[in-house]
């Protein structure tokens, strides 16, 4: 599992790194389908998520406040009205090192519930890019790929990561830069992980 689940693609940005406050105000299913949902689609209203969510309105609003408490969304301000407020993810990549809470029991299960929630959503949107209808050229352009023949130290694994995340982070445009007509939200996962050996001694 890689240390950082949550990278910027902008190195020079500062990056917030989860505490054990923090890390117990976001593991939450439903508040981490909500923090999925405004981080891919942009603002909305807690209607609106409901809606996509198949949750009740009361929820949903609850959960935001929860997330806004803990800095991870922000309520949009000069739009909506007082019955109608509209939330926004936090403009501050989140960083987290699961080092931190390795060796603390009272945030074990907060982490367990992260990770798997979080491995759930990566699965889920490679699930819909299959079942969903795309032209050829789109279909061509996207992959999902695996490499298993390698075999690497620590320090090898790690500097794998470091120019993989580099190499994004240059075809990654400045947050003012206009996009091309044709272009649309791309999203580009990377798990890289050690893997116990098994098989006949």
């Amino acid at each position: 599992m890689p240390d950082q689940p949550e990278r910027s693609a902008q190195p020079t940005q500062p990056t917030r790194r989860l505490d054990a406050r923090s890390l117990r105000g976001l593991a939450h299913p439903l508040r981490m389908n909500i923090f999925e949902l405004l981080s891919l689609d942009g603002p909305a209203t807690a209607t609106r998520l409901a809606e996509r969510l198949g949750e009740n309105t009361g929820t949903i609003s609850w959960h935001l406040r929860h997330l806004a408490e803990h800095g991870f969304i922000e309520e949009e301000t000069g739009r909506g009205t007082k019955r109608e407020r509209w939330w926004r993810r936090a403009d501050v990549p989140n960083e987290l090192n699961t080092a931190d809470f390795r060796d603390d029991p009272d945030t074990r299960g907060a982490l367990s519930v992260f990770l798997h929630e979080l491995l759930q959503q990566h699965f889920n949107r490679v699930v819909n890019y299959i079942g969903e209808d795309w032209d050829d050229t789109w279909r061509s352009a996207g992959t999902v790929s695996d490499w298993s023949d390698l075999r690497m130290t620590p320090e090898q694994l790690e500097a794998l990561n470091a120019e993989l995340m580099a190499v994004i982070a240059r075809h990654t445009p400045a947050p003012d830069a206009e996009s091309a007509p044709d272009a649309l939200p791309v999203v580009v996962q990377l798990q890289s992980f050690p893997r116990k050996q098994r098989g006949s001694a």
